[in-house]
Formats: C-alpha cells, sequence, structure tokens
C-alpha cells in the first residue's frame, strides 16, 4: 500500500519515493504527498522528476486498491527512484475549499441540526446537499454571514488519528446523511475544527479558518422534496 504522506502533513509539496508498479501510463509510489480524488476532493497535479527524465502528473486516482499517479511525459521504470512535487496553487485552494465546506457543515449543524446528503468541490468553490425541507427567507444571506463569522474567529484545525474501536461513529464524528466510512477502514482520521466541527474525513485542509478567504453563498436550490442544496465560491478577502 502507498504511503498517503498528505494524510499526516497537508502541507508537504516535495517528497522522494520509489517506483514500485507501471501500467501503461500509470505508475505506483512506494509514498506519495500527491492527493488521490476521493471523497469529493479532486486529485492534486504536479510532476514527478527522476535522473533521466519528468513528467507532469495529470490524474491520481485509487484503482483496485492501488493508488496510481497518470503521467503526461515518459514513464520512469519500476525501481526509480523519483522526487515528487506538487502543485502548489492548486493544493492550497483545495485545502481552502474543503475546510470551508467544513465550516458551512458545522454551522448547519449547530444552528439547524441538519446532515449533509451529497457534495462536490473544485478549486476556491462547492456545494453541499443537506436534509431540509424548505429554507426560510433570507437563509443564503444568514449562512454566509455566520460561515464568514466562523472563519474570522481564525479556530485552529487539528488532526488525529484513533482506532475504529475506540470511535464513536455516530453524530459525534460523521455529519452525512450515511456513514461513508468503509468498513475495511481500522484507524480513523479526524479533522477538528476546534469548537465547530469534528468529523472523519480523509481530506487535505488549512491549519485555521483565517486561512479560508471570505465564502459567498451565490446561489441555493431544491434538489427535491426534503433536500436543499447550498453552492459558494471563495474570495481572498
Amino acid at each position: 500500500m502507498t504511503d498517503r504522506l498528505y494524510l499526516h502533513n497537508a502541507e508537504l509539496r516535495t517528497f522522494e519515493a520509489e517506483v514500485v508498479s507501471v501500467d501503461d501510463t500509470q505508475v505506483e509510489l512506494d509514498r506519495t504527498a500527491f492527493y488521490a480524488t476521493s471523497g469529493g476532493q479532486p486529485h492534486d497535479t504536479g510532476h514527478l522528476v527522476w535522473a533521466t527524465g519528468a513528467a507532469n502528473v495529470v490524474d491520481v486516482r485509487t484503482v483496485d486498491g492501488l493508488l496510481l499517479h497518470t503521467l503526461a511525459g515518459p514513464v520512469p521504470k519500476v525501481g526509480t527512484p523519483v522526487t515528487g512535487e506538487v502543485d502548489d496553487t492548486r493544493r492550497r485552494h483545495m485545502m481552502r475549499t474543503h475546510t470551508a465546506m467544513h465550516v458551512l457543515c458545522g454551522v448547519m449543524w449547530k444552528h439547524w441540526r441538519r446532515v449533509v446528503t451529497g457534495g462536490n468541490m473544485d478549486a476556491l468553490s462547492g456545494r453541499m446537499d443537506f436534509e431540509v425541507d424548505q429554507l426560510p427567507e433570507g437563509f443564503a444571506a444568514e449562512i454566509e454571514a455566520l460561515c464568514n463569522a466562523e472563519i474570522a474567529a481564525n479556530r485552529p484545525i487539528e488532526v488525529s488519528f484513533v482506532s475504529r474501536s475506540d470511535a464513536v461513529l455516530d453524530r459525534e464524528l460523521i455529519r452525512t446523511k450515511v456513514n461513508l466510512v468503509p468498513e475495511s477502514v481500522t484507524e480513523i482520521r479526524v479533522v477538528d475544527i476546534v469548537g465547530l466541527d469534528k468529523q472523519a474525513d480523509g481530506g487535505t485542509h488549512v491549519s485555521s479558518t483565517g486561512q479560508v478567504g471570505r465564502l459567498e453563498v451565490i446561489k441555493t436550490e431544491s434538489k427535491g422534496k426534503g433536500f436543499k442544496r447550498i453552492r459558494f465560491v471563495l474570495h481572498d478577502s
């Protein structure tokens, strides 16, 4: 199994690794700082460099349990030592956006006790679906203000790991309608926006809410009876 370095250090951008398998344009490494698409968060990009070549990393995803990096360019052989470099701008945007989604999720739970039914994100934009019958008048402006107040509070964000046997996988750590943590996962990674939101989560995040920027709710919409969608974008200030 590839050692996913980003789970312990979301700030890591450069790392050393070794190619352990190759399939056409895809390579598996023994360790990586490249985030693989999962949980609604898109993959990182960047490049790999080795003694005789270099190639851009254009996709990273898990296929049949293998974490595969898709390369545009030459492909190193099995056993080749490589240096990986993650695109900082894209990663930083994803970290800010993913944290913003947790802020939104935390605000919805804190003020309305509503759980998430779906979501997706891109660089500095995202959407989340909640189990809500009807949104009150002025809801978009209200939740935008509440989220930005939490961001301005500059709450610290802490990452920890607990064994599945010790974790309480209910509303203490799960804010989604359905528990999405696979049964095969024996160690639960917990992302805690201290004082607001604490969830089982495998994504990358900034270290405090003040780094998120300003959140703007650009649209709310109905996705059927009992389900509402909130779309947002992030600004630097």
